[in-house]
């Protein structure tokens, strides 16, 4: 595979139109500014509404957030999908299960966005801290190489800290479905996501390839 080929992320959902837009657009939106043309992110469903738009309450958070929810459709998963994707981030601990059914074979680079998050914040907080060094990635003239780099080894880095990370309750790991359901539980499921989506993206700001220049989890 190309080095200097995008980190290509997928985020999961059950009918593709309420949550798993919102993170791909998010993520999107923040990547492009951490690394212009270093990532790719799409959604997809489990049991997707094949060829509908975002609904209008999620266009509206991914608006409010300063993505843009146009241009959309609902995919329904494959493997096809999923072959090539360096990072599955689902919904739920279920939608988890099922990218598995489709392709065991991403055991270890599929997580709940929820779970990657709070792996992420803590090897944060241990660079910060000092217990851990900060991962060091040098461009040498192609940032993007070095970017793809960095991110095929990261879910193995946050997997590493995953006994640090566990919630109080397992409910924690997902996303609540707001489909049909009154826009209080629309804003539940931003309050749910957001986070995470913030978590993931200022992981990538921390550990962005410079020039000649170390970078990491400062």
């Amino acid at each position: 595979m190309d080095s200097s080929a995008p980190v290509r992320i997928l985020t999961v959902c059950t009918g593709n139109i309420c949550r798993s837009p919102v993170a791909e657009r998010l993520l999107q939106a923040g990547l492009n500014q951490v690394l212009p043309g270093g990532f790719e992110v799409r959604s997809a469903g489990t049991r997707a509404m094949v060829g509908d738009p975002i609904q209008p309450i999620s266009a509206d958070i991914i608006r409010t957030f300063g993505g843009d929810p146009e241009q959309f459709a609902a995919r329904q998963l494959t493997p096809k999908i999923l072959r090539g994707v360096d990072l599955v981030l689902t919904m739920t601990s279920g939608h988890r299960g099922e990218v598995l059914q489709l392709d065991a074979s991403l055991l270890k680079r599929t997580f709940t966005i929820r779970e990657f998050a709070r792996m992420l914040d803590v090897l944060d907080r241990r660079a910060e801290a000092g217990v851990t060094a900060p991962e060091e990635t040098y461009d040498d003239g192609d940032p993007l190489a070095a970017n793809r780099t960095f991110w095929r080894g990261l879910p193995a880095r946050a997997a590493a800290v995953r006994h640090l990370s566990l919630p109080a309750d397992s409910a924690e790991n997902d996303i609540i479905d707001p489909y049909r359901r009154a826009p209080e539980v629309y804003r539940q499921m931003e309050d749910e996501l957001a986070p995470a989506i913030v978590s993931v993206l200022r992981h990538a700001r921390l550990n962005a390839p410079m020039p000649g220049t170390r970078t990491g989890s400062l």
